[in-house]
């Protein structure tokens, strides 16, 4: 579809496909944000896959495009091709790189957004220099995904890690999952709002957003929560607190499994770090096993925030389109060796 020029890294799109809107952006070889689309993300397999067509081909219009990586919240198979299954988009089974690649002839991959966020912080944030790290983005659940010496980690079917869905409480709040008590339900953007109210069934108190919530439980949100937190409200920061609590705690248990030197705490969340962080880490060193006795993870935020997905799908949409090109060489040697 487009020309680059010769020795240049080729510049590539990312795609960061959500439930309520598709993201599409130009990455260069550094990781810098280049150019962006936006749209609302249809409901049917067929529109999806029209919108996704519009906005690279819109992006053509002005770069040299020479591949397309999407961040997708879903299962993806093994080879990246196929997903599986996405809770909030119309894809089931959908050899979605295949026939986007074909409508727009150009090589495409899929990645978990997880994933593709993470490879976005390995190579250009807040997880440079890791060598185990495991990114937790937290939003309206807890998405995660795991970096084992430089190489993502995405488990023999290639849906590794599930990590919200540890369960945290036995008989716990019910998860959309089909679950009870997981990790997600106490520590995430919903979370918040959840607490709140549980907080308030228990032990009213009197604050700002006690009050809005008696009026009209339906506006609260794990937003709302932490704006009023900051604000000093006496109820958000309880709830605040006790998010600090779930997020310490899940963090040993993540620990104990993976033994990281990095974490990084990435999604909607993560921009009120301030409001938990410290809590949070000093809950994580009193629960891991053998707590003072062995080296503890560094914990950090995103530094490429919303960006992350669509960098780190493009960036390894770039590494893909490498390695086919120096497999084409590699045949065309044997081919035209005497």
């Amino acid at each position: 579809m487009t020309h680059q020029v010769a020795g240049a890294r080729p510049l590539t799109a990312g795609i960061d496909v959500g439930g309520t809107n598709i993201r599409a952006s130009v990455i260069d070889g550094d990781g810098e944000v280049l150019d962006t689309v936006a749209a609302p993300t249809p409901h049917s397999a067929r529109a999806l896959e029209d919108a996704i067509d519009r906005a690279v081909r819109d992006l053509c219009g002005r770069h040299p495009i020479s591949a397309v990586g999407l961040a997708v919240a879903g299962f993806i198979n093994g080879d990246r091709s196929t997903v599986r299954f996405a809770p909030h988009l119309p894809w089931q089974d959908a050899p979605v790189a295949q026939r986007l690649s074909e409508r727009l002839e150009l090589p495409v991959i899929l990645e978990h957004d997880a994933n593709a966020a993470m490879w976005a912080e390995y190579r250009f944030g807040a997880a440079a220099g890791g060598h185990n790290v495991v990114l937790i983005a937290i939003g309206t659940g807890i998405g995660a995904a795991l970096l084992i010496d430089g190489q993502l980690y995405r488990g023999t079917h290639g849906v590794a890690p599930e990590l919200g869905h540890l369960q945290v409480v036995p008989q716990g709040r019910p998860c959309p999952c089909g679950k009870q008590g997981c990790w997600e339900r106490y520590c995430s953007g919903t979370a918040l709002a959840d607490t709140a109210i549980e907080m308030l069934a228990t032990d009213p108190v009197r604050s700002v957003l006690a009050r809005d919530v008696a009026r009209d439980p339906g506006s609260l949100t794990g937003r709302r929560v932490a704006g009023a937190a900051q604000d000093g409200d006496p109820l958000a920061v309880r709830v605040m607190a006790d998010f600090a609590r779930w997020l310490g705690l899940g963090l040993a248990f993540v620990s104990d499994i993976f033994d990281p030197d990095l974490v990084v705490i990435a999604g909607g969340v993560s921009s009120s770090a301030p409001l938990f962080l410290d809590e949070a880490r000093e809950e994580y060193a009193r629960a891991v096993t053998g707590a003072g006795h062995r080296p503890l993870a560094r914990i950090r935020t995103t530094q490429l925030g919303e960006a992350a997905g669509m960098i780190g799908a493009a960036d390894l949409a770039r590494s893909a389109l490498s390695a086919g090109a120096r497999k084409s060489a590699r045949v065309a040697r044997t081919r035209h060796r005497p």
